[in-house]
């Protein structure tokens, strides 16, 4: 099995897709923005060619490159992990003739209004949503659904770019940022009361073989704009045996089947309220943030040598544990400037260390990066415990003692 896959060097986890296939037996071409070389040694190792471009979102190029490797060696898939990466490699995809995740997929996974109008029309209860691109459009959004609503980009993942709207004043200056005087397409959602989690996949010519449920605490569009949160997920290894989960994982199978998933990763964002299970968004791709970390620890896996099972072999060949529940705490430091020091850390270590999976603390002096970065811009903690209610504990103790200074 030959696989072409796009970028292999960055983000940094890229590399483990590449290893994985490898470990597996397939044999890899990839196509970077890099020079050959700037690879390090094991991709080097790893790699029976790779291919250099300019940009990787560049269709025509990417195209180019694939068809040049076409000419001396058949291949059997093309690739791409990345959110950005996965509507342009489905274009080259689908003109060379290439099989894997079709280009309406990809379309559906990406834009939002898109994607929910056929969800909807599938009997997937979804947000009350639209495409918009004119100031009366929106404004007719809103004087039939009312505030608070959500104005984001059609193709934006997760809360990036996303503004939540209270009033006609906000409503204004939330319109001009997003180009919407200008013509700009957007996505205007209702805004959705409820906890918010996310229902991750992998599966295999449709069918899924592997399912994970994680909990944001709080919800992302708060976590990311309220410095004072010290904002955590936790994956849940509690999936077969708490009520609720059923729902859940019927929703993911009939989104993916209503949006022709094939075999791929995908990340599923929803909501759970008053007013039930609601869907909020997918991605044809595996989440970022490093979940797939999490997923290992707690079950006992490598879910990028998984992947690569099903893209290289078409079979499954490993199972989730559930022996563990696992999470991630970001903590932010108390202003912007440059770090100073930490408080709390060596407590949190004495305390916690047999559930301690890993951490980072950038040194003194390194600058601080905005709380809109995420939750691995700055400092952060991962734990593991067997029991998901302690970790939730542990993880609230650590956003209560740790404090990172700044000046």
């Amino acid at each position: 099995m030959h696989i072409v896959f796009i970028e292999p060097r960055f983000p940094a986890n890229q590399k483990h897709f590449i290893r994985a296939l490898a470990e597996v037996g397939a044999t890899i071409s990839a196509i970077g923005e890099g020079s050959k070389g700037s690879l390090d040694d094991e991709l080097k190792s790893w790699l029976s060619h790779y291919e250099q471009v300019k940009n990787v979102c560049d269709e025509q190029a990417v195209l180019q490159a694939v068809r040049g490797i076409q000419r001396h060696v058949h291949v059997d898939r093309l690739e791409a992990t990345v959110e950005a990466h996965i509507m342009p490699t489905a274009h080259v995809r689908e003109a060379a003739g290439i099989p894997g995740t079709s280009v309406r997929t990809a379309f559906l996974c990406r834009d939002k209004p898109a994607m929910k109008e056929v969800l909807r029309q599938g009997g997937v209860p979804c947000a009350e949503s639209a495409g918009v691109s004119s100031t009366a459009e929106v404004r007719e959004f809103v004087e039939r659904v009312g505030y608070p609503v959500i104005l984001k980009p059609r193709d934006g993942a997760g809360a990036a770019g996303a503004i939540r709207v209270d009033s006609d004043a906000e409503l204004e200056g939330a319109m001009r940022g997003l180009g919407v005087p200008s013509g700009r397409s957007v996505a205007i959602e209702e805004f959705i009361e409820g906890h918010e989690g996310f229902f991750d996949t992998l599966t295999l010519s449709g069918e899924v073989v592997h399912e994970f449920a994680t909990h944001y605490y709080p919800n992302v569009l708060e976590a990311m704009r309220t410095r004072w949160i010290s904002p955590q997920f936790l994956v849940t290894n509690r999936l077969e045996s708490a009520p609720g989960y059923d729902e859940v994982r019927a929703m993911g199978r009939k989104v993916n089947s209503l949006l022709g998933i094939e075999t791929t990763a995908t990340h599923m964002e929803w909501f759970s309220g008053p007013r039930g299970l609601k869907f909020s968004e997918i991605g044809c791709r595996p989440p970022g943030v490093r979940a797939w970390d999490l997923y290992n620890v707690a079950n006992d896996m490598d879910l990028y040598r998984e992947w690569a099972m099903l893209i290289a072999k078409g079979r499954k060949s490993q199972y989730a544990s559930r022996r563990l529940a696992a999470g991630i705490i970001a903590l932010r430091p108390e202003r912007d400037g440059h770090i100073s020091g930490y408080e709390g850390l060596d407590a949190v270590r004495r305390s916690f260390g047999a559930h301690l999976i890993d951490w980072h603390a950038p040194p003194v002096g390194t600058p601080t990066q905005p709380v809109s970065a995420g939750y691995m811009a700055n400092a952060w903690i991962r734990l593991k415990h067997e029991n998901y209610d302690s970790l939730r504990q542990m993880l609230d103790s650590v956003g209560q003692t740790v404090r990172v200074l700044a000046r």
